[in-house]
């Protein structure tokens, strides 16, 4: 649980200029020219008619070509509904049709002649995953996470914009990343080298008592907005993960997170946070969600439920200190594995929106389906723990209806499952195939 630290991240051989931000951050992801090329050229050899955001390359990205996904259960999280013997039509990065046989039978005829057909019978077909919070600094961390089936991200912060870099990807290379939400550098005292992610933050190496004051919180933010972040990441409290830190202990309290809020001008503030004051300062501040949260109180429960903040509670990361080989991690994972479930259940029977977020980092991913059934085993239905990994987490990532279901329009990513996901809360554990941005990504059909 946010157990890498920016000052141990590497130093990049130069700073980056401000038109280099994004190709020195892809350089650091381990993105290659070649690799690139190599993701482009499995990929249909369409054309796009519109350029997507970013370097201003000469050239047009491919656009996926067309995917028909039949003889599963079709199943859409937001209604419960499935459809058996269903049948998903993707095309051109986007779902062209969804449901029966009859339903789809012109527009998969129409496609008929172009299309990889995956025959999906005896299994489900969920909408690809979103975890809502990750550290992903590479390509091969992208890999990793598309092949649990999760084609959708919220970056928990990276070192040195890698994040970036990555969310540019899915454009011009479809399938060779989940899309990304970024967060740039975390809103954190201490910045390590960091600092070196860009001149601009020069001025703030100069601060002796670290990066605290609200002005200094403030222009930090400004300079995420400004290489490209689209959420924020701060903290309330230091970090479980380290044994030497004090989870408990107040980082930035009320006014200080108020400050990163109005600077960051709507982009969602995402809260690292674990003791109830802090939990409690954070959520009063209006930060958008909510991030771990072991020992938040009734009283911060109900104030979330009222403005709507979002609870993301990395079970994974929590419990899983218990089999630390540290003592001091292992007693923490013991003593707030309880607590924590307990918190989860009660911030979902007071109607806070749960979502699943693994808070994995680099090549060390857990499989969001091991963090859905971990919110069933605290409580939550099968559904709302699909929920939780679809159409609610799409809605905090402000993909609504393109995003955690099937409808047309929507984004092409998709998951076949060996289980229903409807009844089992361990479904989502059991990945078959995925697809991310109408490319195959993998294939266990």
């Amino acid at each position: 649980m946010c157990l890498h630290d920016h000052s141990s991240a590497a130093v990049p051989s130069a700073v980056p200029s401000r038109r280099g931000v994004l190709a020195s951050a892809a350089a650091l992801a381990g993105i290659s020219v070649a690799g690139v090329t190599a993701q482009l050229a499995a990929a249909p050899a369409a054309q796009a008619g519109e350029r997507p955001a970013g370097p201003n390359y000469p050239g047009r990205p491919a656009v996926p070509g067309a995917i028909i996904i039949e003889g599963g259960t079709v199943v859409d999280p937001l209604t419960g509904d499935a459809v058996a013997d269903g049948v998903l039509v993707l095309d051109g990065g986007k779902v062209a049709a969804v449901g029966s046989r009859d339903a789809t039978r012109k527009a998969a005829a129409a496609l008929a002649h172009r299309a990889t057909v995956l025959d999906a019978s005896g299994r489900w077909v969920v909408p690809g995953l979103v975890d809502v919070h990750v550290h992903a600094n590479a390509l091969s961390d992208a890999r990793l996470l598309l092949q649990g089936g999760v084609t959708a991200v919220r970056s928990g912060s990276s070192s040195f914009y890698q994040d970036v870099a990555l969310a540019a990807l899915p454009a011009w290379a479809p399938g060779a990343s989940p899309r990304m939400r970024p967060a740039g550098l975390f809103i954190s005292p201490e910045q390590g080298d960091s600092i070196l992610a860009d001149p601009d933050l020069a001025p703030l190496a100069a601060l002796r008592n670290g990066i605290t004051e609200t002005r200094d919180l403030a222009y930090l933010t400004e300079v995420n907005l400004a290489r490209g972040a689209e959420v924020i990441k701060t903290r309330a409290n230091p970090r479980a993960g380290l044994p030497e830190q004090d989870p408990r202990e107040l980082v930035y309290g009320v006014e200080q997170i108020s400050s990163i809020v109005k600077a960051a001008r709507g982009a969602g503030v995402l809260c690292h946070a674990y003791s109830a004051e802090g939990i409690d300062g954070a959520v009063r501040a209006g930060v958008r969600s909510i991030e771990h949260g072991v020992f938040v109180s009734e009283q911060t429960i109900a104030e979330m439920a009222r403005r709507g903040t979002y609870f993301t509670p990395t079970m994974d990361a929590i419990s899983s200190m218990a089999t630390s080989a540290n003592p001091i991690l292992a007693a923490r994972g013991k003593e707030y594995t309880p607590i924590h479930k307990a918190a989860v259940l009660a911030a979902h029977e007071a109607g806070v929106t749960v979502v699943a977020g693994t808070d994995s980092f680099g090549n060390d991913v857990t499989p969001l389906g091991t963090e859905v059934r971990l919110l069933h085993e605290a409580g939550l239905s099968p559904l709302e723990a699909l929920r939780a990994a679809t159409t609610y987490a799409a809605r905090l990532l402000g993909w609504e209806g393109r995003a955690g279901r099937f409808a047309p329009g929507a984004f092409a990513d998709a998951v076949v499952v060996d289980a229903d996901p409807l009844g089992d809360g361990t479904a989502l554990e059991k990945v078959r195939t995925v697809v991310a941005q109408g490319t195959i990504v993998r294939n266990g059909l």
